[in-house]
């Protein structure tokens, strides 16, 4: 598992990445937006942000421009994995 930092409304957050290999999936977790996301290997790409997006936006009070932020580091963090 790692764990990055990223500022979300200007507060430092830990963001959890697991990676799956055998099973080739990889899950998110923010705990202090209550937010969590998995995807497979196969779901990388502008698709996969889109739907990051979408799931950040119902679950957290953050706006449309900072869930696209948050999604973009996080689909960078992954594919350094």
């Amino acid at each position: 598992m790692k764990v990055r930092k990223s500022l979300i409304q200007e507060i430092e957050t830990k963001v959890f990445l697991y990676e799956n290999k055998k099973e080739e999936y990889i899950l998110v977790a923010v705990p202090s937006l209550e937010w969590s996301f998995s995807f497979t290997y196969e779901k990388f790409g502008e698709r996969l942000i889109d739907e990051m997006t979408l799931s950040l936006q119902k679950v957290t009070k953050l706006t449309e421009e900072e869930c696209e932020v948050l999604a973009l580091k996080i689909d960078q963090w992954t594919k350094e994995m």
